[in-house]
């Protein structure tokens, strides 16, 4: 379209509204596709937090579409951190760190700091597990990063849990509970539910890292009560799982091999069947010990 044709347009516009005896007042921005983008963007951490990663992959190409059409950088940036964590829990870690490094250059640009600490910490998180050295310097680099997100409840919870992994590794563990409890704090008073139960998860293996199986176990109740709240079905299994684990570091391999057998129920009703073989597996060498 040309300048001239737009311009008649827009006087055509002025002249039929000119002509309604009451004009109403016109929004001053339109948000209809950064609406539907959100949507996109809760769905697709919704599928991710269940284990739907491919579905997930597939809602954000078309949160992506949307936050390129409307232009708005944090919808761009918000698109890229997420993609990039799917993509690092299915194992393609150069992918994710490539997509959170372009991520933090244009929350940088676009003057959100905020966005770009979260960057930086999604890039130490992968750190952890993959080079044992790295864990003091990821602990440090996620509590400077504290500062700068004061006003980002949720990637403040991030950063506890990434200092929380950390100081794990570090065996540091009651450091480590106490910061994945500030995580879930902030999840608690939110209500996000499985984000609240992977917390507890997450406590429950520092724990029984720790050699503390009765407590684990308490934390596992917890994170199974949230996961039910939320329907969570493979959070469920997984649940299941690390509670078979805590009962066989306790020479309870009775109630190991139950609780390995009901998670692989879980997962079967949701159609893993090689995940659900895999956990009867493990229920089947645990009888044998």
């Amino acid at each position: 379209m040309n300048n001239s044709v737009r311009a008649i347009l827009a006087l055509s516009a002025v002249f039929l509204f000119a002509s309604c005896s009451s004009v109403p007042k016109r929004p001053a921005e339109i948000f209809t596709v950064q609406n539907m983008t959100e949507t996109q963007l809760q769905e697709a951490a919704r599928e991710a937090d269940r284990g739907g990663y491919t579905r997930a992959l597939t809602l954000l190409d078309e949160a992506w579409r949307l936050a390129v059409s409307t232009d708005r950088p944090v919808l761009r940036i918000r698109v890229s951190l997420l993609r990039g964590n799917v993509l690092f829990y299915l194992g393609r870690r150069d992918e994710a760190e490539a997509l959170w490094t372009s991520a933090e250059a244009e929350a940088l640009e676009a003057g959100e700091a905020a966005l770009a600490a979260a960057s930086r910490i999604y890039r130490r998180r992968s750190l952890l597990g993959a080079d044992s050295s790295a864990a003091e310097e990821v602990r440090a680099g996620a509590r400077d990063e504290l500062k700068t997100l004061q006003s980002d409840k949720l990637h403040t919870a991030l950063a506890w849990t990434v200092i929380g992994l950390a100081e794990k590794e570090l065996g540091l563990f009651n450091e480590a509970e106490k910061s994945l409890q500030n995580a879930l704090s902030i999840h608690e008073g939110g209500r996000y539910l499985e984000q609240a139960a992977y917390d507890w998860y997450l406590i429950a293996s520092v724990r029984s890292v720790a050699g503390n199986y009765e407590s684990a176990l308490a934390a596992l109740d917890m994170a199974l009560a949230f996961d039910r709240r939320a329907e969570n079905t493979f959070a469920l299994g997984m649940d299941w799982t690390a509670r078979g684990e805590v009962y066989r570091k306790m020479g309870e391999g009775e109630k190991a091999g139950a609780a390995l057998r009901r998670s692989a129920e879980i997962f079967r009703s949701l159609g893993l069947d090689e995940q659900a073989a895999a956990v009867e597996k493990r229920a089947a060498d645990n009888s044998r010990n």
